[in-house]
């Protein structure tokens, strides 16, 4: 690991230097390359598919693991549209005059070295290697046990993109072991590992605050609420909701939690329940849910804030927004939430008192995705509300310095 990690400062120095040209370069031919071996990708991917079923992982995070031709088109369309964008290294975010005769730049810079930690989603290899070059970083990569395989294949087809463009091969490493050593070294690497991005579950992230040294983009579990309002446009709003929580189950900005005004807690919330029900959706809902339908599992106090990442959602009915607003502050991960509205003051009250990474008005939440920005793909979802928030594409993977030029300006 301590060899991983000089390999990676060296490189981030030539990284931090590397032109537009060469990163656009390194990243459409790791694109070529994952196309070409899309065939090899599988066949490791199917490794992966039988590890995870021998562990007994649930349908979700199947789902999250497997790979076929349409994801893998996925992640090249994502390589090809970070490497499309501006690159963010040398923006002037702003640039001023003073009194004194200084003419002050604050410009985009990279970050240097990030270590990215994920679980069973092998497209984050391309996601985090893609962003983190984009942004003249360079990155070590340790994927999941479940996907290392897959995570291999794909990594293997990033260095060819290296190569191809002339930069150093140590730019995206991966760490070549399932040991969970690693990820405890890693979160100590302050020598040469500038910030530490987790993409997982609960657990993951947990452990990564507890124990990092390394300072963390935290990507915490996606509580995500819903809330109907007594306005809501029926269509709209189960349009939205059926789409929010089946569309793919597995995903963070799948709907976890659906809150119902009392007011149309007998008409639309009823008519949102039983199409959710239709849907194979399990519900699990307070007395005022179980009344609309026969279907409905009671709550407890712990589906309350959990993220199920299943064919499961709670639901509960709610006393107006004031009760909307009161459930998800008690109960919110402050990663996405939504209203579902035609009352322009609900709405912007809702905006203001929550206080998410990412707020929504009559749009599904699985639009909580950086590629669905226009970042091309993120490397999570961060939650906390230090450097960067919501979705961190490349423009969040940098920091900024300083240039302060005169004609020999002195101070008193």
């Amino acid at each position: 690991m301590q060899d991983l990690g000089a390999r990676a400062k060296a490189a981030s120095a030539k990284l931090a230097v590397a032109t537009s040209a060469q990163k656009q370069a390194a990243l459409n031919a790791a694109a070529d390359a994952i196309w070409a071996r899309r065939a090899e990708i599988i066949a490791a991917n199917e490794k992966d598919m039988a590890f995870g079923r021998e562990k007994g992982l649930t349908d979700a995070m199947m789902d999250r693991l497997m790979l076929d031709e349409t994801r893998i088109q996925g992640m090249v369309e994502g390589l090809s549209a970070v490497a499309g964008q501006k690159d963010p290294v040398g923006d002037v975010m702003a640039e001023w005059d003073q009194p004194t005769g200084l003419h002050i730049k604050r410009v985009r810079t990279p970050l240097g070295v990030i270590g990215v930690i994920y679980e069973s989603r092998p497209n984050v290899t391309a996601d985090a290697g893609a962003l983190c070059l984009k942004a003249g970083n360079a990155v070590i990569l340790r994927g999941g046990s479940e996907s290392f395989h897959s995570s291999g294949a794909i990594h293997a087809c990033l260095v060819d993109g290296l190569k191809a463009a002339g930069l150093p091969e140590d730019a995206i490493q991966r760490v070549p072991t399932r040991d969970r050593a690693a990820v405890s070294e890693m979160l100590t690497m302050t020598d040469y590992i500038d910030v530490i991005v987790p993409r997982g579950g609960k657990g993951l992230v947990g452990l990564v605050q507890r124990e990092a040294r390394v300072p963390v983009f935290a990507h915490l579990e996606g509580i995500v609420h819903i809330f109907i309002d007594a306005s809501a446009d029926p269509v709209k709003a189960m349009n939205v909701v059926i789409n929010a929580k089946t569309r793919r189950t597995g995903i963070c900005g799948s709907v976890e939690c659906l809150l119902i005004d009392r007011q149309v807690a007998d008409s639309l919330g009823a008519d949102v329940i039983a199409a959710l029900i239709g849907k194979g959706v399990e519900v699990r809902g307070d007395a005022a849910v179980q009344a609309m339908n026969s279907a409905v599992i009671p709550a407890t106090e712990d589906d309350w804030g959990h993220e199920y990442l299943d064919s499961i959602v709670a639901a509960k009915v709610v006393d107006g927004i004031d009760g909307a607003i009161d459930h998800i502050h008690q109960y919110s991960s402050n990663h996405t939430d939504c209203i579902l509205s035609e009352t322009p003051e609900h709405v912007a009250r809702f905006f203001a008192e929550i206080d998410s990474a990412i707020l929504m008005h009559n749009s599904s939440t699985q639009f909580a995705d950086g590629g669905e920005f226009g970042m091309g793909a993120e490397i999570g979802i961060a939650t906390g509300k230090m450097h960067a928030r919501g979705p961190v594409g490349a423009e969040q993977l940098t920091s900024f310095k300083y240039l302060v030029t005169s004609e020999g300006s002195v101070r008193a």
